[in-house]
């Protein structure tokens, strides 16, 4: 705790109450002791307090970097020195600093500890940061939440186990399924004519409605032994949550281990807003036989460098962590080099997070969200019969405060999400996680005369200095992490403001996106509003919110395991084949359309007529409307007569 000291003359701690005195560290009484023993007094509970500040690892970080060593070891900048050398380097140097270039450090700093290891002041740090967080064991991992989602399959995992994962999973989990050779049975979530993936149904978790998935399954019908791993995505990129103890309760003993992809949810163990809506937390009950792991990125919500990711474990009743066995797959997939930076980031951004500093940061990120819904809702009010930006969410606001986390959990039938029959207090909404609505599309899918497609809308606000998170087709997402302002939030809202003004105009492109049509003068003559029309019209025409909505939900039918799929693309036993041609055939490879950034198809699924509707729509798109061209991963660019072709590589 910061050092208090009350200065006085006469008076003493008999004239102090004592809910005052418990939070001070002395007194200072004038014409007793000398200034300079008073100073040296405050020196010193100054340097206890400053001292006790810094984490186990980032002290000793801060130790070595300032103690003036000779290195002889990598990197071969040695502190930074090298980059002296040259112009460039010199820029560099003066770019990052040098701390920074100090700290970049190997592994052959004994003080430091060790990574790969777990050994020291970087062991130390992890223990810390598992009482913070509450987990039996906690891991660093240095290259992002992708690697620690590997990390935690292949410890799990081996080759014709049958694993059962969350259709809406993150691609990695996807390659860890080709990566073990493990044969996958998904479960398959709601999802809305927005293009926003909803939660999935609560009656697929149940244990006979797996073994119904598992029977169907040509690969996997006659394996024997449960299902080794359930990977869930909580939360959904877009906020929704699910209850996890329900989960438990139905699975434990079912399934071996609980795996929890909290990418986007490392704060909710901070805050009673979230109770029983994350993996691992204070005083939560323990499964009897399952283990939990959670992965989250310290990156995403929280202040962790980029990459800065972490593995936490609580153990069953009767199983605990075998932390040997789980190092030979942490050993796999991290490098001899970490980035010292972005462990010192891990051990930071974990001790900032101690309650109480760590609830009040996440309260100060539910009450900013909030306060931005509600400043939304007053500019939609005044503007009456005029169009206006929606923030997606629940009817009912609470007019000051966070208000009461009933009001975001979904309700079955409730229009505004679009979800359907959901079961009761299974899932809720992130508040802090704002899905801002542009308007010429409802929820239903129906499209309205006019609309403007978010593309345009985000382009806009980055040319206006307001980058977002992810863009669909009439939605696009931001986040209010414990670093968002109210300058920032307040500034999203004037910069839709203006582009609302320009639209109504209809602003010549020239002028509303100078930067856009230096890229593509071909728009130049056209205007704003001219443009949304122009896009809208092709939207509605095809109907393509139901048809990206039909897509996902159509049926993927396995055909080969993921894992000899793929295999097929390394030895080169494909054929490249052109979109019109892919009804039936097998993928070798993963395609993911962005948006919305899911993976679509697996390798070893077949291309249904759904699928190939919607890649024929979005290669006629981008051929009509470069620099908005839809982005799927999966898809080889070539080029016959001028014209743009697209490929997939399928199994021969």
């Amino acid at each position: 705790e910061i050092p208090i000291f009350l200065y006085g003359e006469t008076r003493t701690s008999r004239h102090i109450p004592n809910d005052v005195l418990k939070e001070l560290h002395g007194f200072i009484h004038m014409f007793e002791d000398t200034p300079e023993f008073v100073a040296r007094h405050i020196l010193r509970e100054a340097k206890t307090y400053l001292d006790s500040l810094a984490p186990p690892f980032f002290r000793a970080l801060t130790h070595y970097a300032s103690d003036g060593s000779y290195s002889w070891h990598c990197p071969g900048h040695s502190g930074g020195v090298a980059f002296l050398k040259s112009p460039v380097g010199q820029m560099f140097h003066q770019f990052f600093g040098e701390n920074m270039l100090r700290a970049d450090v190997c592994n052959a700093v004994d003080e430091l500890g060790q990574l790969l290891d777990h050994t020291g002041p970087v062991a130390a740090s992890e223990r810390n940061a598992a009482r913070i967080f509450n987990a039996d064991n906690l891991f660093f991992v240095t290259n992002g939440t992708s690697t620690s989602n590997k990390m935690v399959w292949h410890s799990t995992v081996a080759p014709d186990d049958i694993v059962v994962v969350d259709r809406n999973c993150h691609k990695s989990i996807l390659h860890a399924i080709t990566m073990t050779g493990s044969i996958p049975v998904f479960l398959t979530p709601t999802r809305n004519h927005y293009g926003i993936i909803g939660p999935i149904p609560l009656s697929e978790f149940t244990p006979e409605n797996i073994q119904k998935k598992i029977d169907a399954n040509p690969f996997a019908r006659n394996a024997t032994g449960k299902p080794r791993i359930l990977t869930i995505t909580q939360s959904t990129y877009d906020g929704v949550l699910y209850n996890v103890e329900t989960i438990k309760s139905m699975l434990d003993g079912k399934i071996d281990t609980l795996h929890f992809d909290e990418a986007w949810l490392p704060h909710a163990t901070f805050h009673d807003f979230y109770k029983g809506m994350h993996a691992i937390g204070k005083d939560r009950p323990r499964c009897k036989e399952s283990m939990i792991f959670a992965t989250q990125s310290t990156h995403k919500m929280l202040a962790g460098l980029s990459q800065a990711s972490q593995i936490l474990i609580q153990d069953s009743e009767t199983r605990s962590l075998d932390r040997d066995i789980f190092n030979e797959a942490y050993l796999m997939h991290t490098s001899t080099s970490p980035q010292y930076a972005i462990i010192a980031s891990c051990d930071v951004s974990a001790s900032m997070m101690e309650p109480p500093g760590g609830t009040a940061l996440v309260e100060e990120s539910i009450m900013e969200a909030l306060d931005f819904r509600r400043a939304m809702r007053k500019v939609d009010a005044e503007f009456g019969d005029s169009w206006w930006f929606k923030v997606w969410g629940p009817e009912h606001l609470a007019d000051e405060g966070v208000g009461d986390p009933d009001d975001w959990v979904l309700r079955a039938n409730e229009r505004w999400h679009g979800f359907g029959d959901l079961a009761p207090g299974f899932n809720m909404l992130d508040p802090i996680k704002s899905t801002i609505i542009t308007p010429g599309l409802d929820v239903d899918g129906d499209f309205a005369d006019s609309g403007m497609p978010a593309a345009i809308v985000t382009k806009y606000l980055a040319e206006h200095g307001v980058i977002v998170e992810k863009t669909g087709l009439y939605s696009f997402f931001i986040m209010f992490t414990i670093g968002i302002t109210k300058g920032r939030w307040n500034t999203m809202l004037t910069a839709l403001q203006q582009f609302k003004d320009d639209y109504d105009r209809n602003q010549p492109l020239w002028r509303a996106l100078p930067e856009f049509i230096i890229k593509y003068p071909r728009y130049e003559r056209m205007g704003l509003k001219e443009l949304c029309d122009a896009i809208h019209g092709i939207y509605k025409a095809n109907d393509i919110a139901r048809l990206t909505t039909e897509m996902y939900l159509s049926n993927m039918e396995p055909a080969m395991k993921p894992s000899d799929a793929f295999a097929k693309m390394a030895h080169r036993d494909i054929d490249r084949v052109e979109i019109d041609k892919l009804e039936g055939r097998i993928t070798s490879v993963l395609l993911t359309p962005y948006p919305p950034g899911i993976p679509l198809l697996i390798p070893g699924e077949r291309f249904n007529a759904t699928i190939v509707r919607y890649l024929k729509f979005a290669r006629d798109f981008n051929e009509r409307f470069p620099g908005f061209e839809t982005d799927i991963h999966g898809l080889v660019k070539g080029e016959v007569d001028g014209k743009s072709v697209y490929y997939v590589d399928c199994v021969r």
